[in-house]
């Protein structure tokens, strides 16, 4: 039993000491199988001299380069990220003043885009407050849903605004009933019925005294659609001029610049923006704030900046004769007298003075014509002022030699 734990202890002992040997050994054919084999150019200009490491502290010094993960990847990607822009405070709520003009707009809901954007473009003004007035789905020719004509009425009565602005029509392309007859869209006994249905509704304001704009229809996306609204619009702006309104055209001013219906255009800052909503419709916040701009040009006609309205259009020709010819038709004989005192209407039962009697009447002498009518009249044939109508001397009869006495 002794002679074999001694055994087993010295056989211990030289596995121990063995160990280290074999490990050498083992490092020394991986270290040959790494040796790559000399080439010619090696043996001319000699081999890079490489120190190698054993495995072991290869690992050891591996690990040491790298760099050791104190936080998660999603801390460090975070910390990575650009920061977050500064956004800018908002801007300071002004109080409406209690005299301020009241701007009621009035329509479907392209009237429900555009008062968003006149709320923003005079959110700083505190003499001006927009009213949002309109009603979806709602238009001119379907009375049973809902009356314009009715609204308007009630509006007056309680004297709610004192400026008008109208946009609508969107929903106006279908069949309209009158005394029990119902016509088709665009039909002439349509346009009829709707253009008069315009022309109560701004016969009302304008008989309570309410200054109005009318607003026109921008085009469509679908061609079809853009082209029954474009005649819808052409209706609007013959009414606008029979009522008293002052029309404002947008159609051309959301076109792209191929001329056609685009839905990106420049916002009031000059930068390319989405004007249109993906419905091919309604306005975007940016073609509201457009739609405002354009319209505030027409509003400062009659708002100009204090409390109320001004009914009396703001007109630098007025009073001149180039504001009697700027603004046709003309009535009555006065303003047919003022245009010829201009010279720019000459009637034709009365000549036109020669310059001369303008610059001085004493002073120059008008000659007289170089021959009488009658002259041309009796020239003879051939002759350069006969002019074809001349007589024939032959057939004309000799005159009478006097009697001597």
């Amino acid at each position: 039993m002794k002679n074999w734990v001694v055994a087993l202890v010295i056989g211990m002992l030289v596995l121990v000491d063995v160990a280290p040997a074999f490990a050498q050994a083992e490092w020394r054919i991986e270290l040959a199988q790494q040796q790559k084999r000399r080439t010619l150019f090696d043996m001319l200009f000699g081999e890079e001299e490489v120190v190698r490491q054993p495995p072991r502290v290869q690992r050891q010094q591996q690990e040491q380069r790298q760099p050791r993960r104190t936080q998660p990847r999603q801390q460090q990607q975070q910390r990575q990220a650009a920061p977050a822009p500064v956004q800018p405070p908002p801007k300071p709520k002004v109080e409406k003043a209690e005299d301020a003009t009241r701007l009621a707009v009035f329509g479907d809901s392209l009237a429900t885009d555009l008062s968003k954007g006149l709320e923003r473009f005079y959110a700083e003004d505190p003499n001006l407050v927009v009213l949002d007035q309109s009603v979806d789905s709602s238009g001119f020719v379907r009375s049973d849903f809902f009356n314009w004509n009715n609204a308007i009425d009630e509006q007056i009565s309680k004297n709610s605004f004192d400026l008008a602005v109208v946009v609508i029509g969107i929903n106006d392309r279908q069949p309209l009933s009158v005394d029990g007859k119902t016509y088709e869209p665009l039909t002439d006994e349509w346009n009829a019925a709707y253009q008069a249905r315009i022309t109560e509704f701004l016969g009302k304001l304008r008989a309570a005294r309410k200054p109005v704009i009318w607003v026109g229809l921008p085009p469509m996306a679908k061609s079809q659609y853009s082209a029954a609204i474009s005649q819808i619009s052409n209706i609007q702006r013959l009414a606008s001029f029979s009522g008293g309104a002052e029309f404002l055209e947008i159609y051309e001013r959301f076109l792209g610049e191929d001329g056609k219906y685009s839905s990106y255009g420049p916002d009031v800052s000059g930068q390319n923006a989405q004007m249109r909503k993906d419905d091919g419709i309604h306005f975007t916040s940016a073609g509201a704030d457009k739609l405002a701009f354009y319209l505030s040009q027409s509003i400062q006609t009659f708002y100009r900046g204090g409390s109320g309205v001004s009914l009396a259009v703001a007109d630098p020709l007025a009073g001149t004769d180039a504001a009697a010819m700027l603004r046709p038709p003309y009535q009555g004989l006065g303003q047919i007298r003022l245009l010829e005192v201009a010279g720019a209407v000459i009637p034709l039962s009365r000549a036109p003075q020669r310059a001369g009697d303008l610059l001085s009447a004493n002073a120059v002498q008008v000659p007289p014509p170089p021959f009488a009518l009658d002259q041309l009249v009796r020239a003879p044939i051939g002759r350069a002022d006969a002019f074809g109508v001349g007589i024939d001397p032959a057939a004309e009869p000799e005159p009478e030699q006097p009697a001597a006495p």
